[in-house]
């Protein structure tokens, strides 16, 4: 990564200092897959993996102001980018992208860029990774193993038939039969069998 990068990851790491199913280590895995995918599908770089690295950074703030974070971490991306000099007509599509990742924001990405985050966002929350950040996120809510399959259920088996990209779909296939492994050995697991 050069230098830009590097001073995005390292601002927005600030802004996610606390552990958790979405630290900054799940921004780190989304960005990785963003490279991956992004290379594969001949996205800009220069677009897709800053909008990858600031795609949660208002996460920490959206229970205090009820704003949705990819709408503030929209606009904290384009001060961030403004202020560092970055170039105007790529701030955009970066912020663009940011605002159409999340799962249910309603907001359809017009860009591969933003397809491509999207996606990456959404296979994290599959295979291993995402039961690992499913069991997280219902130990911070209090749901136990019942809202962690409520959530499965509710959400993650519907992503693999959601994906913009053939590449992401490809990987998605994969992630998806292992969730679907998972979750019939934990019913087998949790009827006493």
């Amino acid at each position: 990564m050069d230098g830009g990068i590097e001073g995005i990851a390292s601002h927005v790491r600030m802004f996610l200092q606390d552990s958790g199913s979405h630290g900054f280590d799940h921004t780190a895995r989304v960005t990785r897959l963003c490279r991956t995918i992004g290379i594969r599908e001949g996205a800009d770089m220069a677009i897709l993996i800053p909008a990858a690295l600031f795609h949660d950074i208002a996460r920490p703030l959206e229970e205090e102001t009820g704003i949705p974070h990819e709408e503030q971490g929209g606009e904290m991306a384009e001060a961030y980018l403004r202020s560092i000099g970055y170039p105007g007509d790529m701030i955009y599509p970066i912020t663009h992208a940011i605002r159409a990742h999340r799962y249910s924001s309603g907001i359809a990405p017009e860009t591969l860029e933003a397809e491509i985050l999207s996606d990456a966002d959404k296979l994290d929350a599959m295979g291993a990774v995402g039961i690992a950040r499913t069991f997280m996120q219902a130990g911070e809510d209090g749901t136990g193993i019942v809202g962690a399959v409520a959530h499965f259920h509710e959400k993650l088996l519907k992503l693999k038939d959601r994906m913009y990209t053939e590449t992401a779909t490809e990987i998605a296939e994969e992630r998806h039969a292992f969730l679907v492994a998972f979750l019939v050995e934990l019913e087998r697991e949790e009827g006493g069998d």
